[in-house]
């Protein structure tokens, strides 16, 4: 593996489970901090803003501020921005990407956008997904945050924002830009921040289908952790199912910490 130049650190599954850290995760960026080691909090998650993530990452221990975290909003917005600037978007989404489209210039609107942007929307109805196929099918551009399909909540397994840009592509019959992992953008958006080329970061994670999946794509280097969803039982089937294979594979993030010399 290269010189380290820079790290993109998945976060649920990575470096935590829902509100509990994974063992050795504070130790690991306490680490990167002291060796001066380039790092960002890279994550599909499009509901929170970044200070809302940085947030939750040092309620549970982990030191973290709000311009470390990349998320799957930050990113949709940079896109439509740099695509065209000032557009007008509508928004089916929370929080997160709402801040993030009115940080990057974007016009909110509620008639005749220029760009139909989705993220995770917990009050998503019949009449916003009519009113979405009416504007997509208008002109508008279709922008998918991230295209999780499921996501853990407090009462179990809850539809992710992939579920509802799923039943939106069907009304449309148009298959929208998908910004999170494990398409790239995400990630070229990542290293865009850092200032690096993707081939010179290393992505880290525990999904290979999402992360691993990612990383690769987008050309960087990739660590699989099996602190989340792969382990070392179902590997060879997500090897099968990517047609990736990670560069290196730590056990934990212990072992993780101890590879990179941090």
């Amino acid at each position: 593996m290269n010189k380290i130049s820079g790290l993109l650190i998945d976060l649920d599954g990575t470096l935590y489970h829902g509100h509990t850290m994974i063992a050795g995760a504070d130790s690991l960026i306490a680490g990167l901090r002291k060796a001066k080691v380039p790092f960002l909090f890279v994550t599909n998650n499009s509901s929170r803003t970044a200070e809302d993530v940085a947030a939750h990452l040092r309620g549970m221990g982990i030191e973290a501020k709000a311009d470390e975290v990349c998320t799957s909003s930050l990113a949709a917005a940079r896109y439509i921005a740099e695509e065209s600037p000032g557009a007008s978007v509508a928004i089916l989404g929370e929080k997160g990407l709402k801040q993030a489209c009115e940080e990057a210039g974007l016009n909110i609107v509620t008639e005749s956008p220029q760009y139909v942007v989705q993220g995770i929307d917990r009050s998503f109805t019949y009449d916003k997904l009519a009113q979405a196929q009416r504007w997509i099918l208008g002109g508008a551009r279709s922008i998918l945050t991230n295209p999780d399909l499921m996501l853990p909540g407090d009462g179990g397994i809850m539809p992710g924002a992939g579920t509802i840009g799923a039943a939106i592509e069907a009304a449309t019959g148009i298959a929208p830009v998908v910004i999170g992992k494990p398409h790239s953008h995400l990630i070229a958006y990542a290293t865009d921040r850092l200032g690096i080329e993707p081939g010179d970061a290393i992505m880290v994670g525990d999904n290979m289908r999402t992360d691993i999946a990612a990383g690769a794509r987008a050309g960087c280097q990739t660590i699989l952790v099996y602190t989340g969803l792969t382990n070392a039982e179902n590997l060879e089937h997500y090897k099968e199912i990517t047609g990736i294979t990670p560069d290196v594979i730590c056990a934990d993030l212990t072992e993780l910490q101890t590879f990179l010399g941090v």
